[in-house]
């Protein structure tokens, strides 16, 4: 009987751990954690996760709440030559199991808290082996998930040489963090931006993280303040939460704030600037490619995302933005399509300034949909709807009744109002048929607005967001509610 050897998935992480004097603080959270204490738990979880059998070519399932444990066991595993698939902490029990199934690891390693939430320094870990579960089939030392925001996440894989590509990419960037700055890292480890952009850069250049367990709006100014903060890295619920305090204490040493994710509200980006002093910046990627480009000072407003960064490959055909690779980042049949010839479809629709050399994204070519024989870009519709001062988060959708809005507003924004509102900026044909109003739109595990119509009325329909009632256009109707608008005409 022939035994297949395992994969061998490098790594260089002595690279990054043993970069740094020891005394040197590498992260600050309720106390400062030296690099030599990181260098001694990464030894340790290594320790630990070698005694439960894991080695090179180990497939290994890690979920564990944002927290110290969570990067020092992910440093660990890849030391031992692992492949990491890293599942978000907020993923429901279901999800998980879903995950599990489809990607089959040896080993799934998490914690019990299933009530866990904000930063934690450290969590007990359970390593848990699963007879099932098979060794790792690729090279990739990371495995991550899409977004899911329009159905099923789709199966990414990173190599060693994508990551460090990303890494030299971030590090030829200018403005991005340096040695001896401090940031505050409120963007999920989990994610590109947040594990790549934020810890491992942040490791390679000897800038010192800060995280947080307060994600109220004054405590967090207050942070930025006390901690002496020079760059933040979040998405835009983060800087939502910031730009809602009135008269936040200085923070003379912040330069940098970039918002990642999704696109930012034009109030939430001028309060911001107008309380701190700071424009908020962009970094525009995607789990496949990684960053693609920047605009860390804000010096572009939406929909410029800025300009491509060093190293990185792109070119627009046909509207649509594509991505240099060496070979597709899908490790299953879920979006590999998209992969042709060395370049990955974005699905973006995008185009090129050659003045200023900027990148424009304007919407996405999967929401083009047809209405009565013309073509409609949802994103120009969610775009015209959140214009109106009371909408917080929207996400249009075609569905069999035909176009519907969703739209996160506060109590008091009625329906009749803003189906008015669209009814002033939009043509006969992109009026929705359907406006629902909610307090809050749910979400992805990973903080991404649902954008499936199917998902999206489960999701409100199981949360009880507001006694909803469906009215004809025009009649008053209260926020939690729903009212059906008509189409047609001319454009």
């Amino acid at each position: 009987m022939t035994v297949s050897q395992p994969v061998t998935i490098p790594w260089w992480g002595a690279e990054l751990l043993g970069s740094r004097p020891d005394h040197d603080v590498w992260a600050r959270t309720s106390r400062d954690v030296t690099w030599a204490e990181l260098r001694r738990q990464v030894t340790r979880s290594i320790d630990i996760f070698a005694a439960h059998g894991i080695g090179p070519g180990s497939s290994v399932a890690l979920r564990l709440p944002p927290s110290l444990t969570g990067i020092w066991s992910l440093l660990a595993l890849w030391s031992l030559g692992a492949q990491v698939q890293l599942l978000d902490h907020r993923l429901k029990p279901a999800e998980v199991q879903r995950v599990l199934e489809l990607c089959r690891p040896k080993y799934h390693a998490h914690t019990t808290d299933e009530t866990a939430a904000q930063f934690q320094d450290e969590y007990e870990v359970y390593v848990e082996w699963r007879r099932d579960g098979t060794p790792a089939r690729t090279d990739h030392c990371l495995v991550q998930f899409s977004s899911g925001s329009t159905g099923r996440p789709k199966v990414i894989g990173r190599s060693t040489a994508s990551l460090r590509g990303e890494l030299d990419a971030f590090s030829r960037i200018p403005g991005m963090p340096r040695q001896g700055e401090r940031v505050l890292l409120l963007s999920s480890t989990v994610h590109s931006l947040g594990l790549i952009g934020g810890v491992l850069h942040a490791m390679s250049v000897g800038a010192t993280l800060v995280f947080t367990t307060h994600l109220q709006p004054q405590a967090l100014a207050a942070t930025l303040a006390e901690q002496d903060i020079d760059a933040v890295f979040g998405v835009p619920f983060h800087y939502d939460l910031l730009s809602r305090v009135p008269d936040p204490p200085a923070a003379p040493r912040l330069r940098l704030a970039v918002s990642g994710g999704e696109r930012l509200r034009e109030d939430v980006h001028r309060s911001f600037e107008e309380r701190y002093g700071v424009r908020i910046g962009q970094a525009y990627g995607m789990t496949e490619t990684g960053i693609v480009a920047t605009d860390l000072t804000g010096e572009f407003a939406p929909p410029v995302v800025g300009r491509v960064a060093p190293g990185v490959h792109t070119r627009v055909r046909g509207g649509e933005l594509w991505v240099r690779l060496d070979r597709s980042p899908y490790l299953q049949d879920e979006g590999a399509e998209r992969y042709v010839d060395g370049w990955l479809n974005s699905k973006d629709l995008a185009h090129y300034c050659e003045a200023d050399g900027t990148l424009r994204i304007t919407g996405r070519s999967d929401s083009l949909v047809a209405v009565g024989g013309l073509k409609v870009d949802l994103m120009e519709i969610e775009h015209e709807l959140a214009l109106h001062p009371c909408v917080r988060e929207v996400v249009v959708v075609h569905a069999e009744g035909g176009i519907e809005a969703h739209v996160g507003a506060p109590e008091g924004l009625t329906v009749s109002e803003l189906m008015a509102f669209a009814r002033e900026r939009l043509s006969n044909f992109k009026i929705p048929r359907r406006i629902h109003v909610v307090p809050a739109l749910p979400r992805t595990a990973n903080g991404k607005l649902l954008r499936s119509a199917e998902l999206l009325r489960a999701a409100q329909d199981g949360t009880g967001a507001g006694t909803r009632r469906t009215a004809a256009a025009g009649r008053p109707t209260v926020a939690g509610s729903t009212v059906a608008g008509s189409t047609g005409g001319s454009p």
